[in-house]
């Protein structure tokens, strides 16, 4: 795909400029377009065949449309409440999670997600949007979650994920003093066959990496800086406790409540590559305010 494609949307269809368009060998102009489509936008090839069945594309003159923004429902019942979004455009939205929600109903709290929280932005504004969250935060971790607001974006973002190319990069408080000398954690991460929820570092789990920078020495305690090399559920509680630094409130793998209720960890910046540009987009998201008085205690302790 090439980097730098531009659009504008037209109500639910999306114009582009494609240029000098060069028929295949057994085709027209409307193929050339198809061709072009899949090569130049990334447009999935199943993605693409649902458009040319249902009429989504349209050529006139110099300028082809396509319908990328059908009107959708969303499956979550709307709950309004302030969110604080951090990245909107057509194709995209990043969100900020506050520590203490779930991304989506489990089908056993009745408070509502962040899903909920989500339609209802889309539900006040009166546009028939239904986003699709890319990736999940643990309930009790804040920070950025991106959501696609169409199919074409939820399958190029679907798969940039699983192509490693949407970068996460997290902040913690950890027990203990972290040598500088920990920059990476390569240890397979599996399931804890004691406990229902627990993960652990076991040789029969699944590739799990993660780098570690070190920001800040306190006296008991330290601040980190994390990026995700691999997506694997609890992977940086269950890496920093295998080395010995359990963040800081986070009960489940040994770390002390005493300063917080539940884990010392914020997702500081998101990075991801446009549906449609391809462009890197960087979403940085605020460290939450409670972190500066926990940082004050710890440096007095």
């Amino acid at each position: 795909m090439s980097k730098g494609i531009a659009g504008r949307r037209r109500g639910e269809w999306l114009e582009l400029m494609p240029g000098k368009l060069n028929p295949p060998e057994h085709g027209g102009r409307y193929e050339a377009a198809l061709v072009w489509l899949e090569r130049e936008i990334g447009c999935p090839a199943k993605l693409l065949r649902s458009f040319d069945a249902e009429g989504g594309i349209k050529l006139a003159g110099d300028r082809l449309r396509v319908r990328l923004f059908p009107p959708a429902n969303s499956q979550y019942a709307p709950v309004t409440r302030p969110v604080k979004i951090l990245y909107e455009d057509d194709f995209c939205l990043v969100v900020h999670k506050p520590a203490g929600i779930k991304v989506h109903p489990d089908g056993e709290s009745r408070d509502p997600s962040l899903a909920n929280l989500v339609s209802a932005i889309y539900s006040e504004r009166g546009e028939p949007v239904a986003p699709a969250h890319i990736h999940r935060l643990d309930e009790y971790t804040s920070g950025p979650v991106l959501y696609a607001k169409n199919s074409f974006a939820q399958l190029k973002l679907d798969a940039a994920m699983a192509r490693k190319e949407i970068g996460r990069v997290y902040v913690a408080l950890v027990e203990g003093n972290v040598n500088a000398a920990l920059t990476r954690i390569n240890e397979p991460i599996g399931r804890d066959r004691h406990h229902p929820s627990r993960r652990r570092v076991s040789k029969a789990g699944k590739e799990a990496v993660t780098g570690v920078e070190l920001l800040e020495v306190l006296p008991q305690a330290s601040l980190v800086r994390l990026r995700l090399e691999t997506g694997r559920t609890h992977q940086i509680r269950v890496h920093m406790s295998h080395a010995g630094h359990p963040l800081i409130g986070d009960a489940l793998y040994g770390g002390s409540t005493r300063l917080m209720p539940h884990q010392a960890l914020h997702g500081e910046s998101l990075s991801f590559p446009h549906p449609l540009t391809g462009e890197t987009v960087e979403v940085p998201d605020p460290w939450p305010q409670e972190w500066d008085q926990i940082r004050t205690r710890l440096r007095e302790m």
